[in-house]
């Protein structure tokens, strides 16, 4: 009998988490060989991680400089808003997978360089925030709305995951020198830090300490951060100045009680995803059925068809508390104010990638895919070094007048450096650790989670050698071939994801057919005795579907989107007549669709040509104007994957189109 075999080296070290059912491989046993992901994890080590420590290390992004001014080691003031630390956290995540990824030994020592100073302006008792630190009159812990939790959180995951990269501890002794302060402060029962969880980075952040330290305390903070919501007046006093209040910071309700996603789209799915991840060492039932009940709100009535989430910038909750950034009524999806934080988006991705690994389904995976190909990358510039802070699903006037979307969606094309910089770090240390949540491990096998060329060195929970190959031209085609390349003698399983959109899907073993039930939406569940040369082949049918949303949300009634694959399309201005206006552009419903491979196009993508009706009448002047039947003519033209837009000059865009049946 084989000992268990524990992958420390995850990126969430769940290889101990007793109720984890799907365990974390080690960071850099799937490695992205060819194809889309191989493609972005290039550009996230050549261009986006270095542009990135270029903005965040000199005097545009003012990270590093904020950690050496505190350090006492240079004059000025703070610059960037109260949660900027945990920005430059993140994006020492990134730098930290692609080290381990590349072994660069430069990238290594700036690590060292940046661990250096954050330790150097860490204070005796372990405190570090350097906004409080450099600004006069500034009080620690005076004002949840400093985000100091937040940048802690940031700081533990980080911090854990540079040890386990790295084997250095320079980082995890300042991480868990703030983490025991942290203890000193919050862990008694004092009215005056009772509401100070709010932006919650810092239960994930206590958990992944926990996992990599193995000190109970940590593991115990977390959870009082989660017991504690919900049990106070929710009403202003010394600490909840100038920042919102109630469901916009998820106070109002006990989460174990939830039933509703509500406020800030980022502060809920981190809650969430931290949540799980005390669930995974405590197995509470109360908790995962809420976790149950939240991600069944969010994906099923707020989410849009690109996996997006947070659909206004300002509005109000169901209890009629301000929010900002979040979520609204249930079926409220706008399109052309729909915010969409590039950072809820990923953080659905986040939240869902923790509950397939509780549950072991495939249907959480489908969210992660969603995200991944859709609203995840279209916050990022194809170059990338340009970001979206909000990802709307339609732009409007925006070749002419953006004055519309102004206060709604932040900018009109991306831009080379955002003030609120949570977003970007987010984002590419996604993209730098992506192969991490390509396979997980079951009880007695593996899980194909993610689809890309790649290679999986790795051992099962029992300590045997797997090394398996994926060959695919995944998202553009709908074949993925694996290949087993060394495995043990006994039978076991290999789980294979079947996305919920890949209906008829054919799996095959060695050229013959599988004899299991395929089933989109869930693992396909192989279990024989596998031999090196064995093949599986997944054909998936990379139809063109035309999508519609439920009949509750009245902004895309009479509307449908175009998807392929997990790959939702939209169109774009610089493929219509000049001064043609998006909203006269119409789908016809019986018009062929047909893909297309561009490879020197936008990077490499499959477009999708159609002919779309567009409306040559209309005035646009008047709230309400007398119709006639309007003047249709026909257009030959092509739709782009929504990610790619807005990488050929300020444009307007839709996803959503009207849609006119023969």
């Amino acid at each position: 009998m084989k000992t268990k075999y524990h992958h420390k080296k995850a990126i969430t070290n769940t290889s101990e988490s007793p109720y984890v059912k799907l365990k974390s491989i080690n960071f850099g046993d799937c490695r992205w060989s060819n194809g889309f992901w191989a493609d972005k994890e290039n550009a996230a080590a050549q261009i986006m991680v270095p542009y990135m420590g270029d903005v965040l290390c000199g005097d545009i992004g003012h990270g590093l400089n904020n950690f050496k001014i505190a350090a006492g080691e240079k004059e000025g003031e703070h610059k960037g808003f109260y949660w900027h630390d945990g920005d430059f956290f993140k994006y020492m995540e990134a730098c930290m997978y692609i080290y381990s990824l590349t072994k660069d030994e430069k990238l290594l020592q700036k690590l060292d360089e940046y661990i250096e100073w954050i330790g150097k302006a860490q204070e005796e008792d372990g405190y570090i925030h350097t906004h409080i630190q450099i600004t006069e009159g500034a009080e620690r812990f005076s004002n949840r709305k400093y985000h100091e939790m937040y940048n802690y959180g940031h700081l533990f995951i980080a911090a854990s995951v540079h040890y386990r990269l790295t084997g250095q501890h320079n980082f995890l002794d300042i991480a868990i020198k703030q983490a025991d302060l942290l203890c000193v402060y919050f862990m008694p029962e004092m009215q005056h830090y009772q509401r100070f969880g709010f932006n919650q980075t810092q239960i994930m952040g206590l958990v992944e300490l926990y996992r990599t330290v193995r000190d109970e305390k940590y593991l115990k903070l977390a959870e009082k951060f989660i017991n504690r919501r919900g049990t106070f007046k929710i009403e202003d006093h010394s600490t909840t100045k100038d920042y919102p209040i109630g469901d916009m910071v998820q106070e109002r309700t006990p989460l174990r009680e939830s039933k509703e996603a509500v406020g800030h789209a980022v502060l809920a799915l981190y809650y969430y995803a931290g949540a799980a991840d005390v669930y995974a060492e405590t197995g509470e039932k109360s908790l995962i059925d809420a976790l149950d009940r939240l991600w069944e709100n969010v994906t099923g009535k707020k989410m849009y068809v690109t996996g997006a989430v947070g659909q206004a910038h300002y509005g109000a909750s169901t209890s009629l508390d301000m929010i900002e950034e979040g979520f609204i009524d249930a079926y409220m999806m706008p399109n052309m104010t729909a915010y969409n934080e590039t950072c809820a988006n990923l953080c659905n991705a986040m939240f869902s990638n923790r509950m397939m690994a509780l549950k072991e389904e495939s249907r959480y995976a489908d969210i992660i895919e969603l995200v991944l190909f859709n609203s995840g990358l279209s916050g990022i510039s194809v170059d990338g070094t340009e970001y979206f802070y909000s990802n709307p699903l339609r732009m409007v006037n925006g070749s002419r007048d953006y004055e519309a979307h102004a206060d709604v969606t932040e900018s009109p094309v991306r831009q080379a450096y955002l003030e609120c910089f949570c977003c970007p770090p987010n984002l590419v240390r996604t993209i730098c650790k992506s192969s991490g949540w390509a396979y997980t491990l079951s009880e007695n096998g593996v899980a194909v989670v993610l689809f890309g060329g790649n290679t999986l060195d790795t051992n099962l929970l029992d300590g045997s050698a797997i090394k398996l190959t994926q060959d695919t031209d995944y998202p553009w085609k709908g074949i993925v071939k694996i290949t087993v390349d060394e495995c043990k003698n006994e039978s076991f399983d290999i789980k294979v994801r079947i996305p919920k959109w890949a209906e008829g899907s054919v799996l095959n073993v060695n050229g013959e057919d599988a004899g299991i039930k395929v089933v989109p939406g869930t693992f396909a569940v192989i279990n024989r005795e596998w031999k090196a040369g064995d093949t599986i082949v997944l054909d998936m049918p990379m139809e063109i579907k035309l999508i519609e949303g439920n009949n509750r949300i009245e902004e895309v009634r009479n509307q449908v989107a175009v998807k392929r694959g997990p790959i939702v399309y939209c169109i774009e201005s610089p493929d219509l007549p000049e001064d043609t206006s998006i909203l006269d552009v119409y789908i016809k419903g019986d018009s062929k669709l047909k893909a297309e491979h561009r490879t020197e196009f936008l990077g490499g993508v499959t477009v999708i040509n159609t002919e779309l009706l567009l409306r040559k009448d209309k005035a646009n002047n008047e709230m309400y104007e007398t119709v006639t039947k309007p003047v249709l003519e026909t257009y030959k033209t092509q739709l782009v994957p929504y990610f790619a837009w807005s990488n050929r000059g300020q444009a307007e865009m839709t996803v959503f189109m009207p849609v006119i049946w023969s």
